[in-house]
């Protein structure tokens, strides 16, 4: 039976790929951490499966900033509220995006916010671990 939370409509396959984090009700069932430091960004349970299509640059250390290329991304965890993540910075504002990354080690982005929309932010599955 699929998940009628889950959005499948423009892979078809979505569901496969994520099926391991995404419990019954959409949400993560894995805690969501940073893949360099091991931090932790999402609790169990903290977040909505979504699909939505955004360019995210590559990922890289502050220190390491450099101009340079991205992903198109479209499996994302969504958030409502920015205190549900457990470890999470935020870049200063380019247009209206804030971009996300590991407080701990400041690698990212890992995710993304437009500073329009309060009740949404954003976590690539792609560039975090489930455990």
């Amino acid at each position: 039976m699929t998940d009628p939370h889950v959005d499948t409509s423009t892979t078809g396959d979505t569901l496969d790929v994520a099926a391991d984090k995404v419990s019954m009700d959409g949400r993560n069932n894995k805690a969501v951490k940073c893949e360099l430091c091991q931090s932790t960004v999402l609790k169990i349970g903290a977040a909505k499966f979504i699909e939505k299509e955004f360019f995210l640059p590559h990922m890289k250390k502050k220190s390491a900033s450099t101009e340079g290329d991205g992903d198109t991304l479209t499996e994302f965890w969504m958030v409502s509220d920015m205190f549900a993540f457990e470890n999470v910075g935020f870049s200063n504002t380019v247009g209206t995006t804030k971009y996300l990354i590991c407080a701990d080690c400041e690698i990212g982005p890992i995710g993304w916010h437009d500073v329009n929309d309060k009740a949404a932010f954003y976590i690539a599955l792609d560039r975090v671990k489930h455990v």
